[in-house]
Protein backbone atom coordinates (compact mmCIF):
# COMPACT_ATOMS: atom_id res chain seq x y z
CA UNK A 1 0.00 0.00 0.00
CA UNK A 2 2.81 2.41 0.89
CA UNK A 3 4.56 1.73 -2.43
CA UNK A 4 1.35 2.32 -4.39
CA UNK A 5 0.81 5.60 -2.52
CA UNK A 6 4.38 6.73 -3.21
CA UNK A 7 4.07 5.87 -6.87
CA UNK A 8 0.78 7.71 -7.18
CA UNK A 9 2.23 10.85 -5.58
CA UNK A 10 5.23 10.63 -7.91
CA UNK A 11 2.97 10.39 -10.95
CA UNK A 12 0.82 13.30 -9.76
CA UNK A 13 3.90 15.46 -9.20
CA UNK A 14 5.20 14.62 -12.68
CA UNK A 15 1.88 15.49 -14.29
CA UNK A 16 1.82 18.87 -12.53
CA UNK A 17 5.31 19.81 -13.71
CA UNK A 18 5.20 22.52 -16.40
CA UNK A 19 6.23 21.77 -19.96
CA UNK A 20 9.33 23.52 -21.26
CA UNK A 21 9.31 25.60 -24.39
CA UNK A 22 12.16 24.88 -26.79
CA UNK A 23 14.05 28.10 -25.97
CA UNK A 24 13.67 27.68 -22.21
CA UNK A 25 14.82 24.06 -22.44
CA UNK A 26 17.87 25.14 -24.44
CA UNK A 27 18.79 27.83 -21.92
CA UNK A 28 18.45 25.43 -18.99
CA UNK A 29 20.57 22.82 -20.78
CA UNK A 30 23.30 25.40 -21.43
CA UNK A 31 23.27 26.52 -17.78
CA UNK A 32 23.61 22.93 -16.63
CA UNK A 33 26.37 22.04 -19.06
CA UNK A 34 28.45 25.19 -18.68
CA UNK A 35 27.81 26.08 -15.04
CA UNK A 36 26.62 22.82 -13.48
CA UNK A 37 23.54 24.71 -12.31
CA UNK A 38 21.59 22.26 -10.13
CA UNK A 39 18.42 24.32 -10.36
CA UNK A 40 18.53 24.07 -14.15
CA UNK A 41 19.07 20.31 -13.95
CA UNK A 42 16.13 19.94 -11.57
CA UNK A 43 13.80 21.86 -13.91
CA UNK A 44 14.86 19.78 -16.91
CA UNK A 45 14.46 16.41 -15.21
CA UNK A 46 11.21 17.33 -13.46
CA UNK A 47 9.68 18.45 -16.76
CA UNK A 48 10.58 15.11 -18.36
CA UNK A 49 9.39 12.74 -15.64
CA UNK A 50 6.23 12.25 -17.70
CA UNK A 51 8.44 10.69 -20.35
CA UNK A 52 10.06 8.41 -17.78
CA UNK A 53 6.69 7.23 -16.43
CA UNK A 54 5.33 6.68 -19.93
CA UNK A 55 8.39 4.65 -20.90
CA UNK A 56 8.32 2.60 -17.70
CA UNK A 57 4.65 1.71 -18.22
CA UNK A 58 5.56 -0.01 -21.50
CA UNK A 59 7.60 -2.55 -19.53
CA UNK A 60 5.14 -3.21 -16.69
CA UNK A 61 4.35 -6.72 -17.98
CA UNK A 62 7.77 -8.09 -17.03
CA UNK A 63 6.69 -8.59 -13.41
CA UNK A 64 8.92 -5.96 -11.78
CA UNK A 65 7.62 -3.15 -9.53
CA UNK A 66 6.54 -0.08 -11.47
CA UNK A 67 8.25 2.17 -8.90
CA UNK A 68 11.57 0.42 -9.60
CA UNK A 69 11.12 0.84 -13.35
CA UNK A 70 10.44 4.54 -12.88
CA UNK A 71 13.49 4.88 -10.64
CA UNK A 72 15.71 3.23 -13.25
CA UNK A 73 14.19 5.40 -15.93
CA UNK A 74 15.09 8.44 -13.81
CA UNK A 75 18.69 7.18 -13.71
CA UNK A 76 18.64 7.09 -17.50
CA UNK A 77 17.17 10.59 -17.56
CA UNK A 78 20.05 11.90 -15.41
CA UNK A 79 22.56 10.15 -17.68
CA UNK A 80 20.97 11.82 -20.68
CA UNK A 81 21.20 15.22 -18.99
CA UNK A 82 24.88 14.64 -18.26
CA UNK A 83 25.62 13.80 -21.90
CA UNK A 84 23.25 16.19 -23.68
CA UNK A 85 24.82 18.73 -26.04
CA UNK A 86 22.44 21.69 -26.45
CA UNK A 87 24.41 23.12 -29.36
CA UNK A 88 23.18 20.28 -31.59
CA UNK A 89 19.70 21.85 -31.60
CA UNK A 90 17.96 18.55 -30.75
CA UNK A 91 15.06 18.48 -28.31
CA UNK A 92 16.09 16.96 -25.00
CA UNK A 93 13.14 14.54 -24.97
CA UNK A 94 14.28 13.04 -28.28
CA UNK A 95 17.78 12.49 -26.92
CA UNK A 96 16.67 11.28 -23.47
CA UNK A 97 14.26 8.65 -24.79
CA UNK A 98 17.10 6.30 -25.77
CA UNK A 99 18.86 6.61 -22.39
CA UNK A 100 15.66 6.11 -20.40
CA UNK A 101 14.71 3.00 -22.38
CA UNK A 102 18.25 1.58 -22.17
CA UNK A 103 18.38 2.07 -18.39
CA UNK A 104 15.02 0.38 -17.85
CA UNK A 105 15.88 -2.52 -20.15
CA UNK A 106 19.23 -3.09 -18.45
CA UNK A 107 17.46 -3.17 -15.08
CA UNK A 108 14.94 -5.73 -16.34
CA UNK A 109 17.66 -7.95 -17.79
CA UNK A 110 19.57 -7.84 -14.47
CA UNK A 111 16.55 -8.59 -12.27
CA UNK A 112 13.99 -10.51 -14.31
CA UNK A 113 15.75 -13.81 -13.69
CA UNK A 114 18.58 -15.12 -11.53
CA UNK A 115 20.01 -16.57 -14.76
CA UNK A 116 21.85 -13.83 -16.59
CA UNK A 117 20.71 -13.50 -20.17
CA UNK A 118 22.65 -12.35 -23.20
CA UNK A 119 23.79 -8.74 -23.21
CA UNK A 120 24.38 -8.28 -26.94
CA UNK A 121 22.06 -5.97 -28.85
CA UNK A 122 20.59 -8.93 -30.74
CA UNK A 123 19.86 -10.82 -27.50
CA UNK A 124 18.27 -7.75 -25.93
CA UNK A 125 16.08 -7.28 -29.00
CA UNK A 126 15.04 -10.93 -28.80
CA UNK A 127 14.19 -10.68 -25.10
CA UNK A 128 12.02 -7.58 -25.45
CA UNK A 129 10.37 -8.41 -28.80
CA UNK A 130 9.75 -12.15 -28.67
CA UNK A 131 6.28 -11.94 -27.10
CA UNK A 132 5.20 -9.13 -29.43
CA UNK A 133 6.32 -11.03 -32.53
CA UNK A 134 4.67 -14.24 -31.35
CA UNK A 135 1.40 -12.40 -30.82
CA UNK A 136 1.70 -10.76 -34.25
CA UNK A 137 2.33 -14.08 -35.99
CA UNK A 138 -0.69 -15.60 -34.24
CA UNK A 139 -3.11 -12.83 -35.27
CA UNK A 140 -3.98 -14.45 -38.57
CA UNK A 141 -5.75 -17.31 -36.81
CA UNK A 142 -3.46 -19.89 -38.40
CA UNK A 143 -1.81 -22.27 -35.95
CA UNK A 144 1.92 -22.10 -36.64
CA UNK A 145 4.26 -24.80 -35.42
CA UNK A 146 7.04 -23.79 -33.07
CA UNK A 147 9.61 -24.52 -35.77
CA UNK A 148 7.94 -22.18 -38.26
CA UNK A 149 7.42 -19.49 -35.65
CA UNK A 150 11.04 -19.68 -34.48
CA UNK A 151 12.22 -19.41 -38.08
CA UNK A 152 10.11 -16.30 -38.71
CA UNK A 153 11.27 -14.62 -35.49
CA UNK A 154 14.94 -15.48 -36.05
CA UNK A 155 14.76 -13.96 -39.53
CA UNK A 156 13.07 -10.80 -38.24
CA UNK A 157 15.55 -10.21 -35.40
CA UNK A 158 18.74 -11.57 -36.93
CA UNK A 159 19.37 -14.29 -34.33
CA UNK A 160 19.61 -18.06 -34.59
CA UNK A 161 16.56 -20.29 -34.26
CA UNK A 162 18.19 -22.03 -31.29
CA UNK A 163 18.49 -18.67 -29.52
CA UNK A 164 14.79 -18.03 -30.15
CA UNK A 165 13.85 -21.46 -28.77
CA UNK A 166 16.03 -20.96 -25.67
CA UNK A 167 14.60 -17.50 -24.96
CA UNK A 168 11.06 -18.78 -25.48
CA UNK A 169 11.61 -21.50 -22.88
CA UNK A 170 13.02 -18.95 -20.42
CA UNK A 171 10.04 -16.64 -20.87
CA UNK A 172 7.55 -19.51 -20.54
CA UNK A 173 8.13 -20.06 -16.84
CA UNK A 174 9.49 -18.22 -13.80
CA UNK A 175 12.54 -19.14 -11.78
CA UNK A 176 11.99 -21.85 -9.17
CA UNK A 177 13.71 -21.87 -5.81
CA UNK A 178 15.77 -24.95 -4.98
CA UNK A 179 14.27 -24.72 -1.50
CA UNK A 180 10.71 -24.89 -2.80
CA UNK A 181 8.84 -27.97 -1.47
CA UNK A 182 7.88 -30.60 -4.05
CA UNK A 183 6.43 -33.75 -2.51
CA UNK A 184 5.71 -35.03 0.93
CA UNK A 185 7.91 -37.76 2.35
CA UNK A 186 8.05 -39.66 5.64
CA UNK A 187 9.70 -36.68 7.33
CA UNK A 188 7.30 -34.10 6.01
CA UNK A 189 8.44 -32.57 2.73
CA UNK A 190 11.30 -32.58 0.24
CA UNK A 191 12.91 -29.62 -1.50
CA UNK A 192 13.91 -29.47 -5.15
CA UNK A 193 17.56 -29.53 -4.15
CA UNK A 194 17.03 -32.94 -2.52
CA UNK A 195 16.65 -34.42 -6.00
CA UNK A 196 19.83 -32.85 -7.40
CA UNK A 197 22.12 -35.71 -6.42
CA UNK A 198 25.71 -35.57 -7.63
CA UNK A 199 28.11 -38.50 -7.66
CA UNK A 200 31.09 -36.15 -7.86
CA UNK A 201 33.42 -36.08 -4.83
CA UNK A 202 33.01 -33.28 -2.31
CA UNK A 203 35.15 -30.15 -2.82
CA UNK A 204 37.37 -30.94 0.18
CA UNK A 205 37.97 -34.43 -1.20
CA UNK A 206 38.91 -33.01 -4.61
CA UNK A 207 41.35 -30.58 -3.03
CA UNK A 208 42.82 -33.23 -0.75
CA UNK A 209 43.32 -35.65 -3.63
CA UNK A 210 44.93 -32.96 -5.77
CA UNK A 211 47.35 -32.01 -2.99
CA UNK A 212 48.24 -35.67 -2.32
CA UNK A 213 48.82 -36.37 -6.01
CA UNK A 214 51.05 -33.31 -6.38
CA UNK A 215 53.05 -34.28 -3.30
CA UNK A 216 53.53 -37.88 -4.45
CA UNK A 217 54.51 -36.76 -7.94
CA UNK A 218 57.21 -34.57 -6.45
CA UNK A 219 58.44 -37.42 -4.22
CA UNK A 220 58.65 -39.77 -7.23
CA UNK A 221 60.48 -37.17 -9.32
CA UNK A 222 63.09 -36.82 -6.57
CA UNK A 223 63.46 -40.60 -6.18
CA UNK A 224 63.95 -41.06 -9.94
CA UNK A 225 67.13 -38.98 -9.71
CA UNK A 226 68.95 -41.97 -8.13
CA UNK A 227 68.63 -43.99 -11.36
CA UNK A 228 71.18 -44.02 -14.16
CA UNK A 229 70.21 -43.18 -17.73
CA UNK A 230 69.34 -46.74 -18.84
CA UNK A 231 67.43 -47.54 -15.66
CA UNK A 232 65.43 -44.31 -15.99
CA UNK A 233 64.54 -45.08 -19.61
CA UNK A 234 63.35 -48.58 -18.73
CA UNK A 235 61.23 -47.36 -15.78
CA UNK A 236 59.74 -44.56 -17.90
CA UNK A 237 58.77 -46.86 -20.78
CA UNK A 238 57.70 -49.79 -18.63
CA UNK A 239 56.01 -48.15 -15.63
CA UNK A 240 55.30 -44.48 -16.32
CA UNK A 241 53.69 -44.63 -19.77
CA UNK A 242 50.00 -45.27 -20.40
CA UNK A 243 50.85 -48.22 -22.64
CA UNK A 244 53.95 -49.73 -21.10
CA UNK A 245 56.45 -51.33 -23.47
CA UNK A 246 56.97 -55.11 -23.33
CA UNK A 247 60.28 -56.56 -22.15
CA UNK A 248 60.92 -57.90 -25.64
CA UNK A 249 60.16 -54.60 -27.44
CA UNK A 250 62.29 -52.62 -25.02
CA UNK A 251 65.11 -55.16 -25.31
CA UNK A 252 65.11 -54.74 -29.09
CA UNK A 253 65.36 -50.94 -28.68
CA UNK A 254 68.29 -51.20 -26.25
CA UNK A 255 70.03 -54.08 -28.01
CA UNK A 256 69.81 -56.42 -25.02
CA UNK A 257 67.78 -59.49 -24.11
CA UNK A 258 64.36 -59.23 -22.51
CA UNK A 259 65.77 -61.04 -19.45
CA UNK A 260 68.40 -58.36 -19.08
CA UNK A 261 65.68 -55.68 -19.30
CA UNK A 262 63.79 -57.46 -16.51
CA UNK A 263 66.91 -57.55 -14.33
CA UNK A 264 67.62 -53.84 -14.84
CA UNK A 265 63.98 -52.97 -14.13
CA UNK A 266 64.02 -55.05 -10.93
CA UNK A 267 67.20 -53.37 -9.74
CA UNK A 268 65.81 -49.91 -10.58
CA UNK A 269 62.63 -50.61 -8.60
CA UNK A 270 64.71 -51.64 -5.58
CA UNK A 271 66.67 -48.38 -5.81
CA UNK A 272 63.42 -46.39 -6.00
CA UNK A 273 61.99 -48.18 -2.96
CA UNK A 274 65.16 -47.50 -1.04
CA UNK A 275 65.10 -43.79 -1.91
CA UNK A 276 61.43 -43.49 -0.96
CA UNK A 277 61.86 -45.41 2.30
CA UNK A 278 64.75 -43.17 3.27
CA UNK A 279 62.97 -39.84 2.72
CA UNK A 280 59.28 -40.80 3.13
CA UNK A 281 58.79 -44.02 5.11
CA UNK A 282 55.06 -43.24 5.50
CA UNK A 283 54.36 -43.97 1.81
CA UNK A 284 56.32 -47.20 1.42
CA UNK A 285 53.10 -49.17 1.08
CA UNK A 286 51.94 -46.94 -1.81
CA UNK A 287 55.33 -47.01 -3.50
CA UNK A 288 55.64 -50.80 -3.42
CA UNK A 289 52.07 -51.52 -4.45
Amino acid sequence: MRNDSGRSSMIRAAMKAPYLERQEEHELAVRWKDQQDQVALHKITTAHMRLVISMASKFRNFGLPMSDLIQEGHVGLLEAAARFEPEREVRFSTYATWWIRASIQDYILRNWSIVRGGTSSAQKSLFFNLRRLRAKLSQGGEMLSSAVMYKEISSALGVSESDVALMDSRLSGPDSSLNAPMVADSDGSADRQDFLVSDDPLPDEVVGTSIDESRRTEWLRTALSVLNERELRIINERRLCDNGATLEALGDKLGISKERVRQIESRAMEKLRGALMKDHPEIVDHATA
